[in-house]
């Protein structure tokens, strides 16, 4: 697998709103794959952190346990966060 895929599946895990399921849609990566590339590309303690978020509650990782409002998987901003606009305004 290519770095910055990598790196991107990495962010998207890492994000509270993006659910498992557009990780699978986009990479074709289970939540076990996902899993299992936190663990081999994190430190402990940042997997540790990790994992215990995702398990939480406070993370919406999981479609089913979202709230049926939010059905998306980006930002309604995406376009504007695109290419590091939003830092400019």
């Amino acid at each position: 697998m290519e770095q910055t895929n990598t790196d991107r599946i990495i962010e998207m895990a890492w994000e509270d709103r993006t659910p498992f399921e557009a990780i699978k849609m986009q990479f074709d990566y289970s939540e076990a794959d996902v899993i299992h590339l936190m663990r081999r590309e994190l430190k402990r303690g940042s997997f540790n952190l990790w994992r215990k978020r995702v398990n939480s509650g406070i993370s919406q990782k999981h479609a089913k346990k979202r709230n049926p409002e939010i059905d998306r998987f980006k930002c309604s901003r995406q376009r504007a966060i695109s290419l590091n606009k939003i830092s400019k305004r």
